[in-house]
């Protein structure tokens, strides 16, 4: 641990008596100050800071941007940032400071990471079951369902046989926002769904609406459908982890890189705003070059 000078320890030690004594926080709370502002002060000292009052607002967002640098996650940094803040608040009702420099802080934007999605090939594998017992036929209409709509777990689990028309190939969804939208699905899963159809009886009571049941004659929960897209992924030997949110990116990447239509895909996913399709379905730069090249009439070059 950094050797501080007294006038970066002796506050602290004031503020986490305070808190101790007068907010009443337990000691593991007051311990997790102690760590954190402990480490922002040997943060200052890097900076050739010596003294609390002596930081700016600019120094402080320094300060955040060398947390951001050290790869702890979002909330630590929010946290570390909220415990700046209270401290600084402490100073200014002590009249140390005029002003509180923290109050406007905040942690720095992080992009949340995507999960990698599937190549066609994986993807094949994975649904290239060979089991024809009722929950073979249940496991495959479910993960050919979220690949084919690119379905969010809550809104699979939450479907009713109200809700798919076999015949036309669509789904009536409620998602998030309870906004309602329609999704298309392609022949694969149809014929999912009515292999599946043909054994439901044998998992569910007569009257059940939910399309998923489990053993237990039940609605499927979202647990339950991550459970059995893992044993699948170990079954079909894919060597990877397989989640309901990686088949939904898989569907929203290949069709954007097959089509190169964003909107569509946006009203698939079911996005409220374009802004998010842009970031969930990422397309490398060759890619959008290469379709770039061949689509803008400017960008054509002579032979």
């Amino acid at each position: 641990m950094m050797s501080l000078p007294d006038s970066l320890i002796k506050p602290v030690q004031k503020f986490l008596a305070y808190l101790e004594s007068e907010r009443r926080y337990s000691p593991l709370t007051v311990e997790g100050y102690q760590r954190s502002l402990q480490q922002q002060a040997e943060l200052l000292v890097s900076m050739n800071i010596s003294d609390w009052r002596q930081a700016s607002l600019d120094d402080l967002r320094q300060l955040a941007m060398r947390l951001n640098r050290q790869k702890l996650s979002a909330s630590s940094i929010a946290n570390k940032l909220s415990a700046l803040r209270s401290f600084y608040q402490y100073l200014l009702e002590q009249g140390q400071i005029k002003a509180n420099p923290a109050r406007s802080l905040s942690a720095p934007k992080q992009g949340r990471p995507l999960p990698k999605n599937l190549d066609v090939d994986t993807l094949n594998q994975l649904l290239n079951i060979d089991d024809e017992s009722p929950l073979g036929r249940r496991d495959a209409a479910i993960m050919e369902l979220f690949y084919a709509s690119g379905l969010r777990l809550a809104e699979l689990c939450s479907l009713d046989l109200k809700d798919i028309d076999l015949q036309r190939r669509e789904l009536k969804v409620l998602g998030k926002g309870r906004k309602e939208r329609l999704v298309p699905f392609g022949r694969k899963a149809q014929q999912a769904l009515q292999e599946w159809f043909k054994v439901r009886g044998q998992l569910c009571p007569i009257g059940e609406k939910a399309v998923f049941v489990s053993k237990r004659q039940t609605r499927m929960t979202t647990r339950s459908v991550q459970q059995r897209l893992n044993v699948w992924a170990q079954r079909q030997q894919l060597g990877n982890h397989v989640n309901p949110h990686k088949l939904r990116h898989s569907f929203a990447t290949h069709m954007l890189e097959s089509s190169g239509d964003l909107r569509v895909v946006q009203e698939l996913l079911g996005h409220a705003n374009l802004s998010t399709t842009q970031v969930y379905t990422h397309l490398d730069f060759q890619h959008l070059a290469k379709v770039y090249d061949a689509a803008h009439p400017r960008a054509k070059r002579s032979k």
